[in-house]
């Protein structure tokens, strides 16, 4: 990592006193390099033009459907829960009655309720890829689509990095974003939050002297000296100064910058501490990252990636699962419903396909601690916006929200369909694996979604 060190700031502190003004974290073997490994790639490689873009919401830990998305009101007590349906904008789709924003918004989405193949464990890879990690994998892993989109589609403005993840590191290191996978460093996302613990301060630059490039050039000069002597990948001269650009670039600065926006729209969003790991592992609820993707997309980004809080519900060390979805659902509604209004606002809604899922599902059955343990045979997706028919339901469950009885959906039919959005043809379309051999993008040769395409 490099980190640039700003000044002082009074407003939208993290604990530590620092502002989110006050640092850039870039993340790779540092920007000097990664990046021009990256640029050197793609100004090697033909990119396709395509202006379409992904914000994909991690709900770490695993949502409840059955409380959200797929409730059974006519389920006996156990296992139906507190919570009651409510109508929508949509006629026949109804949700669960903590998330009433997004029910005036239904005609902008799509519930997919029939997730069928989850992995049991918490693990984020499949959420993050697609792929099943119990299953046979080739060297070094199967790639994001982040990655995939740096690889096949480059960026779509040259100070914009293609990728970037928003994540916060979870202590429970399962839950975390997977690497790029076989496509290597120059396709790992730039991480503007990454983690502390691998932070190398920018020798002698400060956010106020980032515009004297000749200092900014002997920083990351004596930056690479140190990388090179300690074996890590050196960058191409060739494309330096076009790396140097994007560090020191105004667009992707105020891009992350959310001072920008007014008090009232910051508002809108919710605001969240970035230092409080919700149940001590999980990420934190910081619903202000939906708007920092919202203004990454705008800029230019092509895949935005983000954690959010803690959806783990077991009951008992917290109070029962209902008093936890009291204060987590309305949170989620209105930075939800607050990113989708401001994409559609700007024009973007379309060409940005907005994402939200968890690992998997929970249990029809509420348990003794009052909460709902891992059920990995059915969850639910929620796509949002993008190039598809959008106001629909797709797949059910039987009466007891614990098995699909209708359209079953595999995560590779769900990442097709994203890679579809994308314009990536998966038929087609192959990355070579770190033994040169030709891969595909999502497993089985599962294609789109039909009713979404």
């Amino acid at each position: 990592m490099l980190k640039i060190l700003g000044p002082a700031s009074h407003g939208d502190n993290f604990c530590d006193g620092l502002s989110r003004r006050n640092f850039l974290q870039v993340g790779g073997l540092g920007l000097g390099l990664s990046l021009a490994d990256l640029l050197a790639i793609e100004a090697a490689q033909g990119k396709r033009d395509s202006n379409k873009s992904v914000i994909f919401i991690y709900l770490v830990g695993g949502p409840p459907h059955q409380d959200m998305f797929d409730l059974k009101p006519d389920a006996p007590a156990g296992i139906r829960g507190e919570f009651n349906p409510i109508r929508t904008n949509v006629p026949g789709i109804e949700i669960g009655e903590h998330l009433p924003k997004l029910a005036k918004m239904m005609d902008k989405f799509t519930i997919i309720r029939s997730i069928c193949d989850a992995q049991p464990e918490h693990n984020a890879f499949q959420s993050y890829t697609g792929f099943n990690q119990r299953l046979p994998m080739p060297p070094g892993d199967w790639p994001t689509p982040g990655a995939v989109a740096s690889k096949l589609l480059g960026p779509l403005h040259p100070s914009i990095p293609p990728y970037v993840s928003l994540c916060y590191t979870c202590t429970h290191g399962p839950y975390n974003e997977p690497s790029p996978g076989f496509l290597g460093v120059p396709h790992s996302p730039f991480r503007p939050l990454g983690p502390g613990r691998a932070d190398l301060v920018l020798n002698g630059i400060t956010h106020d002297r980032l515009g004297d490039r000749a200092l900014l050039r002997k920083s990351l000069d004596r930056f690479q000296r140190e990388a090179d002597s300690s074996g890590m990948m050196a960058g191409h001269d060739a494309f330096t100064e076009q790396a140097l650009g994007v560090l020191t670039s105004s667009r992707l600065a105020r891009a992350l910058d959310l001072s920008q926006e007014s008090d009232a729209v910051r508002a809108r969003y919710g605001t969240g501490n970035p230092k409080v790991m919700i149940d001590g592992n999980g990420a934190p609820r910081v619903p202000q990252s939906f708007l920092t993707a919202r203004r990454l997309i705008e800029a230019g980004a092509r895949v935005v990636t983000v954690n959010y809080s803690k959806w783990d519900w077991h009951g008992s060390s917290y109070g029962t699962i209902f008093n936890r979805q009291r204060e987590d659902h309305p949170v989620l509604d209105g930075a939800l419903t607050a990113l989708m209004e401001d994409l559609e606002q700007r024009g973007l809604l379309e060409d940005t396909l907005v994402g939200i899922w968890g690992e998997f599902g929970r249990t029809p059955k509420i348990n003794k601690g009052v909460g709902r343990d891992h059920w990995p045979r059915v969850s639910f997706a929620l796509l949002g916006g993008g190039s598809f028919n959008n106001g629909q339901v797709i797949g059910a469950t039987d009466r007891l929200a614990g098995e699909p009885v209708e359209r079953p959906v595999k995560f590779s039919e769900l990442f097709s369909s994203l890679y579809h959005h994308l314009g990536i043809d998966v038929t087609n379309a192959r990355v070579n694996d770190f033994q040169g051999r030709p891969q595909y993008l999502v497993a089985d040769g599962s294609q789109p979604i039909d009713e979404l395409v």
